[in-house]
């Protein structure tokens, strides 16, 4: 394959992805629209000169169409991320641009031989637990008044006893929000349509990526964007729940190895793989590690605030990508250090940490449990 379209590729995951592209030789065009709540300053400088830029939507038939002309595999990785209660743009903007792909590459007989898509271990909801007395269950989200009363626990439906999580696998689709409704549409559509009209497809569910270009401008960009800009104005890192919930982290040049896998081995074909970072580590626990990393004596903040729609625990089973030859290679504390890195070069005042926080308790994104807030030791 020559010509590689990456839609999203000034974006975090997608310019990772162009930058180890070309450096496979491949010549690699990016649609991207830049939109202004990630990019407020315009086309980052990161994105390479060699790749060839438009600036376009890819829920717009004219961009796409421009988007798609003589490639032969395409990175879906656009995608409108945010915990905002805009509900349509997620469908609107993940899942209609998925089908409007489809739609060109049958209509104009275009030559795309694969697509990788990207999807979200959020479309495995809270995954999968073992009661230890009614064995594997697979929850419901959390009820509102159970969190409400500051009752984190996942509990068995049956006997209400706090269940043990288990790593998930990729057949487990449980969505709980929008976005992980519109990327669980991109995983069906991949599969069913790609099946039908012989196009390879693979749909990659990624976990909690970080390290550099993890735009800060918007409140969806994760732990390592919230922590860091926190702690660099002076501010204890707030956990929510009782920072003990289990997260994956994963690297974001071990997601471009991955995504780049995945277009070369035709074993990944028609599949859907977890991309993880293969280890467990609690939110207090990672706390800590920034903490430590910025060399501060403050302590994570657990004020009782949760946010809507998170899950509890999320580990991914990547067993499936082991076996395509694919192992996360960099370690949660590289993974801050890299972005502590790149952070420190960045115009990122305390106004951004404060506005989003702000926009999710005033759109009851995040909400508070009627108790006083604690500091927790970070050791």
């Amino acid at each position: 394959m020559s010509r590689v379209l990456v839609t999203g590729g000034a974006g975090f995951i997608g310019s990772h992805t162009v930058d180890l592209l070309l450096a496979k030789g491949y010549d690699v065009r990016i649609l991207d629209n830049l939109q202004p709540r990630v990019h407020p300053k315009g086309k980052p400088s990161y994105v390479p000169a060699k790749a060839d830029f438009i600036q376009g939507d890819v829920s717009n038939r004219a961009d796409m169409i421009r988007a798609l002309d003589d490639v032969e595999a395409v990175f879906h990785l656009a995608a409108y991320q945010d915990y905002m209660t805009d509900f349509s743009t997620f469908i609107h903007t993940n899942t209609e641009s998925t089908a409007l792909l489809f739609e060109l590459i049958l209509e104009r007989r275009l030559p795309v031989r694969k697509i990788v898509f990207a999807s979200s271990q959020s479309v495995a909801g809270d995954g999968r637990y073992r009661c230890e007395q009614h064995g594997i269950v697979f929850p419901s989200p959390r009820p509102m008044d159970q969190l409400a009363k500051g009752d984190w626990e996942i509990r068995c439906p049956r006997c209400t006893s706090p269940m043990t999580p288990m790593l998930i696998e990729e057949s487990t689709a449980i969505p709980h929000t929008t976005y992980a409704i519109s990327k669980y549409a991109i995983e069906l559509l991949a599969e069913r349509l790609g099946r039908r009209y012989d196009i390879p497809t693979v749909c990659m569910r990624y976990t909690y990526v970080q390290g550099p270009r993890n735009s800060f401008y918007n409140a969806y960009s994760g732990i390592c964007r919230i922590f860091a800009l926190r702690i660099r104005n002076g501010l204890a890192p707030v956990c929510y729940e009782d920072g003990q919930q289990q997260r994956d982290y994963v690297n974001v040049r071990d997601v471009a190895r991955a995504n780049v896998l995945a277009l070369e081995h035709d074993g990944a074909n028609f599949k859907v793989l977890n991309v993880g970072g293969g280890k467990a580590v609690r939110v207090l626990e990672f706390a800590g590690l920034m903490l430590e990393a910025c060399r501060s004596s403050l302590e994570p903040l657990v004020p009782g605030q949760f946010r809507v729609g998170d899950t509890r625990h999320t580990v991914s089973d990547i067993s499936e990508c082991g076996r395509l030859g694919w192992q996360p290679q960099i370690p949660v504390e590289q993974n801050i250090r890299e972005y502590l890195d790149w952070i420190a070069e960045q115009d990122a005042p305390r106004d951004y940490v404060e506005q989003a926080e702000r926009a999710m308790l005033h759109d009851q994104v995040i909400r508070t449990v009627d108790r006083s807030p604690v500091t927790a030791s970070r050791r």
